[in-house]
């Protein structure tokens, strides 16, 4: 399984892209590509590092805040350009189908009737088990102050943790517990704010799940601009698992 990161940041980042993870996973000699979340800064990064119109196979969405799917209209209607044939799944929670269509209508109202390829949805709630484009998918429902759920991904006796926004939870730390890596949101270094996590937090949860390596993505701008050293300082006090504050274009694998 192999992971880069298009993008890291929150939601009004003024340097860093909006956090999205490429996931590539091969699987019986074919190899899938993923996208987990795609917030508006993070199309143009897929096209950079992936110009194949056919190469996606799914998206996931944690929840329905803009930075988290508002490319979607922008990212459909490019591989529309492009000629795209393949199917393009979206993997979500229920209700995802109404959502992410009006979205599209209301971007470019005519780009669904003309797509030239089948756009499908699947759910995947808390508590179910989904086997699609070569993965098992799980979810847990995360603190946060509009409805997220975090997801474990599996394929071939690895796992891949990602929390979308949120505060972990005792159903995350579930969903976590022996993933090969957690790629989690930290707003904050210290700072409890609502419905976000924070570095120390994240800490907690890696050791608690018993995960391999940690990964900080969302961290508030100004948190990692001027608290970056404080933040690496943090994430060395897990010295038997390697923690990390990926940039874009990093890469990684398990």
């Amino acid at each position: 399984m192999r992971i880069k990161f298009l993008g890291v940041g929150e939601a009004f980042d003024e340097d860093l892209p909006n956090t999205a993870i490429q996931v590539l996973v091969e699987q019986a000699g074919v190899e899938h590509c993923i996208l987990l979340d795609c917030g508006p800064t993070v199309p143009t990064q897929f096209w950079k590092n992936c110009p194949d119109a056919d190469r996606l196979d799914a998206i996931w969405i944690s929840h329905f805040h803009g930075d988290h799917f508002f490319g979607l209209p922008a990212l459909l209607a490019k591989f529309r350009q492009m000629n795209r044939t393949k199917p393009l799944l979206i993997v979500s929670q229920q209700g995802a189908a109404q959502i992410v269509t009006q979205t599209i209508g209301l971007a470019y109202p005519s780009v669904l009737s003309k797509l030239g390829y089948d756009l499908n949805f699947v759910a995947v709630e808390p508590g179910e088990m989904v086997k699609a484009s070569g993965l098992t998918w799980r979810s847990a429902l995360n603190g946060h102050s509009r409805r997220d759920l975090a997801v474990r991904i599996e394929a071939g006796g690895k796992a891949l943790f990602y929390s979308g926004d949120g505060a972990p939870t005792a159903e995350t730390l579930a969903l976590a517990h022996g993933a090969q890596l957690a790629i989690h949101e930290a707003f904050r270094l210290d700072t409890q704010v609502p419905g976000h996590a924070t570095v120390w937090g994240c800490i907690e949860f890696a050791r608690r799940a018993n995960v391999g390596r940690l990964a900080l993505v969302h961290v508030e701008s100004s948190d990692r601009r001027l608290r970056r050293a404080e933040i690496l300082r943090a994430l060395a006090t897990l010295p038997d698992r390697e923690a990390f504050m990926p940039e874009p274009g990093d890469q990684t694998s398990i």
